[in-house]
């Protein structure tokens, strides 16, 4: 085994299923600019100017070894990166029959998909790519793709109210968004693919959807089996050709969807959320349809977990972990979600202390 691997090489070796001199870290997520002048020992107008860039000093600071993204807050006075203007309302200010005549309306996904653009779009992709690996040093720049796949989550375009009752009242307007949404993330997931293939984007992708609360799935399993997971095999399937690994969001109990998903193209999961029963002991024994086992990104909970234990506690929570992925899945070491203020910095710290001891 090669004891001083590169991050790069650190990555592709988990994503091989191969063994890497210690298990790498994901970065990206920490919501909190204080946590970030703290690391850097920068001030706040540093801070500000270049709030990206003084990002990634950080996590290179801390000995990150890849990066889904990299949070900047909405606003100098907050930490998130989203506020209420952002979230999709229960009323949109449209009307039932006014959602049914927008979908009735789009274009059908043959014609989405025979007009896209996938040279002007990939071209513009790639440049994106290009720009944050120079920056991002030795670190892999691998930002999540939430738009690759297929889509589900239409509640944020018509409204949590009116997108339930579409697919309550409508089946065939819901049938038509699924498929709509399958051509729309196998175009973006040929972005990806490309981007792999032209070695730009390691061989894993953080994607998925919020579509369970702490109780379950929001719509029907045997509804999203019936018209959803013949889209989301369909849009992963440009990733599995070039052998990227799509790694699917787990966010509250998606222990239902665990089968049609894995059976759709996922090949790993990142969360999770014990309270909810997503434990990493039962996840690590689930194997993809040829035997092999999942890539987990995880599985440190930013609810139970890291703004409530101490830093020895920590540590061995991430020791633990390792011991559970051991001979069962290949870990990358990350966190459920975003990073908040509540989370003591020398929480963060240990949980890379963790893996380099």
């Amino acid at each position: 085994m090669n004891r001083n691997m590169t991050e790069k090489e650190r990555l592709d070796a988990v994503f091989s299923l191969s063994p890497p001199d210690r298990t790498p870290v994901l970065g990206g997520w920490i919501a909190c600019p204080d946590h970030i002048m703290q690391i850097t020992g920068v001030d706040e107008d540093a801070y500000w100017n270049d709030p990206q860039g003084i990002s990634l000093r950080a996590y290179q600071s801390l000995g990150t070894d890849g990066l889904v993204g990299v949070f900047v807050p909405t606003s100098r006075d907050g930490y998130r990166c989203v506020d209420h203007t952002n979230y999709a309302r229960s009323d949109k200010g449209a009307s039932l029959e006014d959602t049914v005549a927008e979908i009735d309306a789009m274009p059908s996904p043959e014609r989405i998909e025979a007009e896209f653009d996938f040279d002007s779009s990939y071209a513009e992709y790639r440049q994106s790519l290009q720009t944050m690996r120079e920056r991002c040093g030795g670190m892999v720049w691998m930002p999540a793709n939430w738009s690759a796949g297929a889509r589900i989550s239409w509640y944020g375009q018509f409204g949590y109210e009116n997108f339930f009752l579409v697919v309550g009242m409508y089946p065939d307007r819901a049938q038509k968004l699924m498929e709509v949404g399958g051509v729309q993330g196998r175009c973006h997931s040929r972005l990806v693919a490309r981007a792999v293939q032209e070695g730009l984007y390691p061989h894993a992708v953080l994607l998925g959807e919020d579509i369970c609360t702490q109780r379950g799935p929001m719509i029907s399993v045997d509804f999203m089996e019936r018209y959803y997971a013949p889209q989301l095999r369909y849009g992963l399937a440009p990733l599995l050709e070039v052998g990227c690994r799509p790694i699917w969001h787990c966010d509250g109990d998606v222990r239902l969807l665990l089968d049609f998903l894995i059976d759709s193209g996922v090949q790993g999961l990142q969360g999770f959320q014990p309270e909810c029963g997503m434990l990493l002991e039962e996840i690590v024994t689930r194997r993809t349809p040829n035997g092999e086992p999942l890539v987990i990104f995880g599985p440190l909970a930013v609810t139970t977990e890291l703004p409530v234990c101490t830093p020895e506690e920590i540590m061995g929570k991430v020791r633990r972990a390792i011991e559970i992925c051991e001979g069962n899945a290949s870990l990358v070491l990350f966190t459920s979600n975003t990073i908040n203020p509540d989370v003591p910095l020398r929480n963060i710290e240990a949980m890379y202390e963790a893996v380099k001891s």
